[in-house]
């Protein structure tokens, strides 16, 4: 009986919960929204967000907190109806797509590139060319020459050897833009037809990708992109539709999927490492992305300041388009310069928008079996990744960690706390 009623509690907390996290219709202009007001925020500070936001050319500024719209801010002559590009934000949305492919058995992240693209789809070498997988366009880890013309460039001639696939992190569109081939090919679906079907119908989106040059460039109202930003802070799930149910693919997509640039996922950028890469250079910059902002946010960014941030500690989302003018694809320092004042709004602190972790270490290291790591044997759980993304080992952390049936080599040791928020991770290498 006790059990029983520790059930239908249980059962009804969660419903409760639930219930608290809104999402819009999919039609017609209803949003819920709560006041700043209500959640203690200090209201005379939004007026100098949005005259910042203003003088940088902002066209629309939205924040959602769980679900609901705190701010909504237009600027000049647009408004909720109108439509912006997303520039490179729009990769997050083709990362999404790409797990969804995967879960329904469509593609496989392991798959070289040729298998879609079919040979000779480069100018590398055979053995080169068919080095490159999936997984490699979704990490910017291609190895394909990145340069001047051949940022963009997704003809054959463009496509050049510069070092093997997976050794060296860069921003690179052309093998992302090509993932939108792969996509079709693998389930012979148009790529606007694919995002209609999985997630428009779903969430209530309403957007297009077009065709820019070289490059796919996704349009929608502020509105489509906040739908978006909400589908990310529920890790794939609309009110009760799964749309993307495979959490190993999200919680790859959202934590570092590689080890040179720990501040990327799948075409996503993520806060809180303790280094970062940026577009054009190879320096590992020293500190979190976005300092500014909460350690666990992970964000689509796109040129001249397309930004979608989540924050899942705080079920924030907060979304802006415009048009500030720069010369970098990301546009980090700009969305630094937001959260600066949107502390402000929220009346927080450095240390209340920060998620701090205790100081972890793990020993021996190089091991020839076993890896201890310096936490207590509780409410934390671990991952064991291998050079690829591939996940080889999932559990709770209580105790040593057992290396033995692993060959000799280098892995990432990812881990969680109970939240299921990655906070530490390490190069682990095992020798004979």
């Amino acid at each position: 009986m006790v059990r029983f009623y520790l059930f239908v509690f249980l059962f009804f907390e969660q419903q409760t919960l639930i219930a608290q996290y809104y999402f819009p219709p999919k039609t017609g202009g209803q949003w819920d929204t709560l006041s700043p007001k209500t959640l203690g925020w200090c209201e005379d500070k939004i007026q100098p967000l949005y005259n910042f936001l203003d003088s940088n050319n902002t066209k629309a500024f939205i924040i959602l907190k769980d679900g609901k719209i705190v701010l909504e801010k237009y600027f000049g002559t647009f408004t909720r109806d109108s439509s912006w590009y997303w520039a490179s934000a729009g990769k997050t949305l083709t990362a999404f797509c790409i797990g969804i492919a995967n879960q329904e058995g469509k593609l496989k992240l392991t798959d070289t590139t040729s298998k879609y693209l079919g040979k000779g789809w480069t100018s590398m070498t055979q053995a080169q060319e068919e080095k490159v997988t999936i997984w490699h366009q979704l990490t910017m880890t291609s190895g394909m020459l990145d340069t001047g013309m051949f940022f963009d460039c997704t003809s054959k001639a463009c496509l050049k050897y510069q070092t093997a696939a997976g050794t060296r992190w860069s921003y690179h569109n052309s093998p992302y833009t090509l993932l939108d081939s792969v996509l079709e090919n693998a389930t012979g679906t148009d790529l606007n037809a694919f995002v209609n079907t999985k997630i428009k119908t779903s969430t209530g989106m309403t957007g297009l990708f077009f065709k820019s040059g070289y490059n796919n460039v996704y349009y929608s109202t502020p509105r489509s992109m906040a739908r978006f930003g909400l589908l990310l802070m529920n890790k794939g799930k609309w009110d009760e539709s799964d749309i993307l149910k495979d959490s190993i693919y999200f919680k790859a997509m959202t934590t570092s999927s590689q080890f040179l640039n720990k501040s990327y996922g799948y075409l996503t950028w993520l806060n809180g490492k303790e280094g970062f890469m940026l577009p054009s250079l190879q320096n590992v910059f020293n500190g979190f992305l976005c300092p500014d902002a909460p350690s666990d946010m992970y964000a689509a960014l796109g040129k001249n300041g397309q930004i979608i941030n989540v924050v899942p500690s705080q079920n924030l989302v907060v979304i802006r388009m415009g048009n500030m003018w720069t010369t970098s694809n990301v546009p980090n320092d700009f969305n630094n310069d937001i959260w600066k004042r949107l502390k402000l709004v929220m009346c927080a602190s450095s240390s209340s928008m920060t998620i701090n972790y205790p100081i972890t270490t793990t020993y021996p290291n190089p091991t020839t079996r076993f890896i201890e790591v310096n936490l207590p044997y509780h409410n934390y759980s671990y991952q064991l990744v291998d050079f690829y993304g591939k996940i080889l080992m999932a559990n709770p952390l209580e105790g040593p960690i057992d290396l033995q049936n692993l060959p000799a080599g280098t892995y990432l040791l990812k881990l969680y706390q109970d939240n299921n928020l990655e906070f530490k991770y390490f190069k682990v290498q095992k020798i004979n």
